[in-house]
C-alpha cells in the first residue's frame, strides 16, 4: 500500500507516457494546475513545456535528461514492481479529482491495466482523458446533459447492475459482465442519468462533459 505523497485540496493532473494531445493537457492543467507525472510522463509533459510538480513511479522508463532537469526533489521513487506506474501514482494522490492525460491510446496492454486500477477503491475519483473521450469509473448518480444521437458507452469489469433515463436502449434490469452483457455505441436521446449498484461499471462521454463529469464523481 502506498503512502499518500500528493495531498491538494484542488484537482490534479497526472501525466503518462503513453498518446498525448497537447490540447488534452492544456485544458488540464488550465482546471487542475498541480502537474503529477507517472515516470516517463514527466518526459511528455517536459515536451510540451510543462514542468512537474512531483514525478511519481519506479523510475525505470525517464529519461536521464529529465531526471537532471527535474532534480532528486522533484522525484519520488516507489520501487516495487507489483503494480503500474499509474496505479502507484494515483494511490499516491488525495484530490478531489485526478484528469489523466497520456495513458489511452498506445499500447493496449497498458490501456487495460489503468482501467482496472481505475475501478479499484482507495483511490482518488480519475478521469481519463483520450483523443476521442473522456473514460471514468461510475460511482454516483451521473446527469449530463448529452444532445441527441451522442454517444454514451458503458462496459463494466465485474458483474453489476444499473439505471439509467434518456438512453435510446435503458440500462434497467440487465446485469452486466466483460464476458455477457456490455453496453457500447448506446446513444443519448438528449439529457441523461446513470446510475449504478455497485462497482466496476466505466464510462465513455465527449470530452466536451469534461467540467460537468468532474463536479459529479
Amino acid at each position: 500500500m502506498t503512502q499518500l505523497i500528493v495531498e491538494q485540496a484542488g484537482p490534479v493532473t497526472l501525466v503518462g507516457g503513453g498518446a498525448l494531445q497537447a490540447e488534452d493537457l492544456r485544458v488540464a492543467q488550465t482546471l487542475a494546475p498541480y502537474v503529477v507525472a507517472a515516470d516517463s510522463g514527466a518526459d511528455q509533459a517536459l515536451a510540451q513545456g510543462v514542468r512537474p510538480d512531483l514525478t511519481i513511479g519506479d523510475l525505470d522508463s525517464i529519461s536521464a535528461e529529465a531526471r537532471v532537469r527535474l532534480g532528486a526533489a522533484g522525484l519520488c521513487h516507489i520501487g516495487e514492481q507489483d503494480s503500474t506506474d499509474f496505479d502507484k501514482a494515483l494511490r499516491a494522490i488525495s484530490a478531489p479529482v485526478v484528469l489523466a492525460v497520456g495513458f489511452l491510446g498506445a499500447r493496449l496492454d497498458h490501456q487495460l491495466a489503468v482501467l482496472h486500477s481505475l475501478v479499484q477503491p482507495g483511490r482518488s475519483p480519475c478521469i481519463l482523458i483520450g483523443a476521442h473521450e473522456i473514460v471514468f469509473h461510475l460511482t454516483h448518480r451521473l446527469e449530463v446533459s448529452c444532445a441527441p444521437e451522442e454517444p454514451v458507452s458503458l462496459f463494466s469489469l465485474t458483474g453489476v447492475q444499473g439505471r439509467s433515463t434518456g438512453l435510446r436502449w435503458p440500462i434497467d434490469g440487465l446485469t452486466f459482465h466483460p464476458m455477457q452483457q456490455i453496453g457500447t455505441s448506446n446513444k443519448a436521446q438528449g439529457p441523461i442519468t446513470l446510475e449504478a449498484d455497485g462497482p466496476g461499471m466505466l464510462v465513455m462521454l465527449q470530452k466536451s462533459h469534461l467540467k460537468t463529469v468532474m463536479a459529479q464523481v
